[in-house]
């Protein structure tokens, strides 16, 4: 891996783990852009797709978004932003609202820590999962 004081090159496997998160908003698994990059990457081993997720998470081209689970999903959008998590299916998806930084300047003036982002996640039962449910 080539890195001149904090640059990390875009390679092509990168390049292209990066187009295929950012091709879907269901927060995948790592096993999930394993097999979908293989499409484009037949001899791509599931180790180089972890590193190199880890890469663009260093990057700050992506998220990580681990839930206490044995395995992470990923979020090809890099900014911070909320989610709501699926209690029933486990589908994460993207809350519209707006981020409020309000709340890390006041943890900082309570603390005295400097607070770079916060992370909020909401839970409960989403509407394809609520139909569902109905149709019982």
């Amino acid at each position: 891996m080539t890195r001149k004081k904090g640059f990390t090159r875009m390679t092509k496997q990168r390049r292209i783990i990066l187009d295929v998160l950012r091709s879907t908003t269901s927060h995948p698994t790592a096993d999930w852009l394993y097999e979908k990059v293989k499409d484009k990457i037949p001899n791509i081993s599931l180790g180089t797709v972890y590193r190199n997720l880890n890469i663009l998470k260093e990057m700050n081209e992506i998220m990580e978004l681990n839930y206490g689970s044995t395995y992470s999903r990923f979020d090809g959008n890099p900014q911070n932003h909320y989610h709501f998590v699926c209690e029933r299916c486990g589908r994460v998806f993207d809350i519209d609202e707006e981020v409020h930084r309000e709340m890390d300047r006041r943890v900082e003036e309570k603390t005295g820590f400097t607070v770079r982002y916060h992370r909020m996640e909401f839970y409960g039962t989403c509407r394809e999962c609520q139909n569902e449910k109905e149709e019982e």
